[in-house]
């Protein structure tokens, strides 16, 4: 019997208790012996229910039983989630989790604190609900040298995107039904500002080019200033606006965003729909490959946690290959000056360059975020990917 403990008995968190219950024979069948949740942590005391008897208040009491082995910590913010964790490593416990605000933050002294006391820090969930991306990336892809990572990586803003492609929807009335399906908070900043999908992306960033950049210093747009106006111009020719996390290598430098970027119909990109993530790493060997799949959940974010679980109950003692290290806000590039292709809408004619028109719009080639501020004043503009 192996017992672990659970903090924060919320979405995520009930959602592991229903996978461990629901597919009871298969874990034990894989794992050779029983799960069992030994404590809940949470404010909430949950009488009449199964695990009335189990809700803690104290997390000194999971870390003073030595029968607990794993903590799986789904509660949400930055603190307590941090301090749990840490001290549960400290007690020799290894750790999961899906909190993607932690380990942004803080994962590095997390990784760093599992690794001397002999235990493990997994976090498949933080990052694309139930798809798997992070083992992959440090196992699977272990033979490439990555060149980048472009993705969908947030459900919310995919679907209210959607909502406005597909239905003529405002904004506003798209954030309104993303709302009313459950799929964005009562205050959606953290999805709609972007805030959520760079973390996100810092966190792939890390994994996969060993340094983890403070939120903070990462560009990020998020879609409160998208006008239908451009989703419907950019449809004509089936392009669709997605909101994007972008990282890529170049040189000793890092170049990092969140913005909403143009998918054309050629792209992958564009075919991920409503609350879907899909998320591309280009390998120097491999090319380009695509993860694909729910990316948040009740079920399919649980799904990923007890992946973690059982990945640390067979092997306890794994020395894992995540490792990273605090990267410099100097190593990161805002890339103003790269020329790429971008979609603008404006009156003017781009005279001198190569375009392409659309209607009040010009798909206009190889220029620069800077030389498009500093010869027109566009009504919008986004890079074509």
């Amino acid at each position: 019997m192996k017992k672990i403990a659970i903090l924060g008995f919320g979405i995520v968190g009930g959602g592991i208790a229903e996978v461990l219950d629901q597919n009871k024979d298969q874990i034990e069948y894989q794992l050779g012996e029983k799960v069992e949740i030994g404590y809940i942590l949470d404010k909430l005391d949950f009488k009449g229910t199964k695990y009335e008897s189990i809700v803690v208040k104290d997390i000194q009491t999971i870390l003073d039983d030595p029968e607990v082995v794993l903590v799986a910590e789904t509660m949400g913010g930055l603190h307590p989630a941090y301090e749990f964790s840490l001290a549960a490593l400290q007690a020799g416990k290894s750790v999961v989790t899906s909190n993607k605000a932690v380990v942004a933050k803080y994962g590095s002294i997390l990784l760093q604190t599992a690794k001397e006391n002999n235990v493990r820090y997994l976090f498949e969930a933080s990052v694309g609900g139930g798809i798997p991306i992070i083992r992959p990336l440090c196992d699977s892809l272990a033979g490439n040298k990555i060149c980048s990572i472009t993705g969908i990586l947030n459900g919310t803003t995919n679907f209210i995107l959607n909502e406005m492609e597909n239905k003529g929807a405002s904004f506003e009335a798209a954030l309104a039904s993303a709302q009313e399906k459950g799929y964005a908070e009562k205050d959606p900043t953290d999805d709609i500002e972007g805030y959520d999908a760079k973390r996100k992306i810092c966190i792939l960033a890390a994994l996969a080019f060993g340094k983890m950049f403070p939120e903070e210093a990462v560009a990020c747009e998020g879609i409160t200033n998208l006008d239908l106006c451009d989703v419907n111009i950019l449809s004509e020719i089936g392009a669709k606006i997605k909101l994007i996390g972008h990282a890529k290598q170049v040189d000793d430098h890092i170049i990092m965003y969140v913005r909403p970027c143009v998918c054309l119909m050629d792209n992958p990109l564009a075919s991920v729909s409503g609350v879907y993530n899909g998320i591309m790493v280009e390998g120097n060997v491999l090319g380009k490959v695509m993860f694909y799949g729910k990316g948040a959940g009740r079920l399919p974010t649980a799904s990923a946690v007890v992946s973690d679980i059982l990945n640390i109950l067979m092997s306890p003692c794994k020395v894992d290959s995540i490792k990273f290290e605090e990267g410099a806000v100097k190593e990161l590039c805002q890339d103003r000056s790269g020329k790429h292709t971008f979609y603008i809408r404006m009156e003017q004619e781009p005279v001198g360059y190569s375009y392409r028109a659309l209607s009040g719009a010009y798909l206009v080639d190889q220029i620069s975020r800077n030389e498009i501020e500093e010869k027109w004043q566009p009504d919008a503009y986004y890079q074509v990917l």
